[in-house]
């Protein structure tokens, strides 16, 4: 039963239903030229039956006159024999017609059931192409449907590779930022030679700040209206600051 079940949905992942509609339409056909074969046949076998029916007529017709010569000749012995043989030949055709009776009517029988076959199979073919195309437009709408929601297994692969890309992207970054930053420290030397050391890197930082500072006052004295004299005071102090004297300069105050 387990396996039974298994082949079962194993078959209806793989059918397409318009294939079963193809193959159903296919075999439709292949009866309907079947009965029409049958009706060709049976058409043949009526009109074979048709041409003795002539033959044997003609016979019958030609034994009579014979009949009536030998009888005018005074020969009644040959008049019997030669109506003798046309009665034996019409019993022939009675039966021959008796068969093409029968024939004939099978041959309607067939005729009318090969039309309404053909009506059968046109209908079913109109109804066939309808359904495959109403199939093919709700399998393009799930696609559709499956890709922008992204749970169709093409766009699932594409979402795990841009993941999978955007976690190593992210991982280099953070390996580069920390070297970065262990060079910086002093952690890890620089096999290059580029690298500054640990004075340098100090003095920058702190000729940063001091930038800072600088543009910070000068936004101050912007702010309170300072006149340009104030400013370069304010950078020409700055300026002095950054070249510190070994001693102290004494300072007077005005009385």
């Amino acid at each position: 039963m387990i396996f039974r079940a298994k082949a079962n949905k194993a078959l209806d992942r793989a059918e397409d239903p318009r294939e079963t509609l193809d193959y159903s339409y296919q075999k439709q056909l292949e009866l309907l030229q079947k009965v029409r074969r049958g009706v060709a046949d049976v058409a043949t076998s009526r009109k074979r039956l048709e041409l003795q029916l002539n033959q044997l007529q003609k016979q019958s017709s030609t034994l009579e006159d014979q009949g009536r010569k030998a009888l005018a000749l005074g020969r009644e012995d040959l008049a019997r024999e030669a109506l003798s043989r046309r009665a034996a030949l019409q019993q022939q055709v009675s039966d021959l017609e008796v068969q093409h009776q029968t024939l004939q009517g099978e041959e309607e029988k067939l005729t009318l059931a090969a039309q309404r076959l053909q009506a059968k199979v046109d209908a079913f073919r109109t109804k066939k192409e309808t359904i495959k195309a109403t199939y093919t437009a709700a399998e393009a709408q799930t696609r559709i449907g499956e890709a922008f929601s992204g749970i169709s297994e093409e766009m699932g692969d594409v979402g795990m590779a841009i993941q999978r890309a955007e976690d190593k992207t992210a991982t280099l970054q953070a390996r580069a930022g920390a070297i970065d930053e262990l060079l910086a420290s002093g952690a890890l030397d620089d096999s290059s030679g580029l690298a500054k050391d640990d004075i340098q890197s100090e003095l920058d930082r702190l000729s940063g700040g001091t930038d800072v500072e600088l543009e910070l006052q000068r936004m101050k004295a912007e702010l309170a209206g300072g006149s340009s004299t104030s400013q370069q005071a304010i950078e020409g102090g700055q300026g002095q600051s950054q070249q510190a004297q070994p001693r102290d300069t004494p300072r007077f105050d005005k009385q």
